[in-house]
């Protein structure tokens, strides 16, 4: 077993950092935690509440007082991980239709990041985990035994979303989604709070020339223990 317990992986959209972590979790046996899922279960919370998702103020408090979980998954349903609101199971709510309109919005507000980066924190201190965002390992968790920054061309992150869309049957236009991904990584990478670039003791891992399991490979080799055992 590695002794690694806290793994921490960033990068911008599209870099293949969710693939990896809930691979490289599996290969460990450690929890998968991206940690955009508690922006949905905020955004989620707010919609069947009823409030303004542009009252900052109201989202924020919200954020700061409901307790966001994340446990094993307690079901063979496809889930990755239990997600818990107030000890309800809204793992499937939050991957509603209404709620992947509003989670950016909810995201941004610098009050929600910091009061959800106590709580990524107070899950990812419990140790044997592998989480997943673009601000683990500069801010939620800088302790992290093994930081990974994994990138790709913003052209190449455009052409991979572009094909997970027509794949699933879905209209999908590549200029729309290449403009569209070049403005999400100008506002992640210069955000007040807790901007998207790699902590300094962060493995810099290019997945332009590779195929995800290549890049599992790699990530697997850095946290093999000695004996050659994960």
């Amino acid at each position: 077993m590695s002794k690694i317990g806290i793994i921490a992986i960033d990068g911008p959209a599209a870099s293949g950092k969710s693939t990896l972590g809930k691979k490289l979790a599996d290969a460990l046996g450690y929890l998968f935690f991206d940690t955009g899922v508690m922006y949905r279960a905020i955004t989620w919370l707010a919609l069947d509440r009823g409030l303004d998702l542009a009252d900052e103020a109201a989202i924020t408090r919200l954020a700061e007082q409901a307790d966001i979980d994340l446990r094993p998954p307690s079901q063979a349903d496809g889930r990755s991980s239990d997600i818990l609101a107030d000890g309800e199971d809204i793992t499937w709510d939050i991957r509603a239709p209404e709620v992947d309109a509003n989670v950016s919005r909810v995201s941004a507000y610098p009050g929600v990041r910091r009061a959800l980066g106590v709580q990524q924190r107070r899950i990812g201190l419990r140790g044997k985990v592998v989480m997943v965002g673009r601000d683990v390992g500069t801010v939620v968790l800088p302790e992290a035994q093994l930081k990974i920054y994994l990138d790709a061309s913003v052209e190449e992150r455009a052409s991979r979303r572009y094909q997970e869309l027509t794949d699933r049957g879905e209209p999908a236009d590549y200029g729309e989604i290449l403009s569209a991904m070049q403005r999400r990584d100008f506002i992640d990478s210069n955000r007040a709070v807790a901007p998207l670039r790699p902590a300094e003791d962060a493995i810099l891992l290019n997945s332009d020339a590779l195929d995800a399991e290549e890049v599992l490979a790699e990530v697997i080799h850095m946290v093999k223990d000695p004996d050659g055992t994960v």
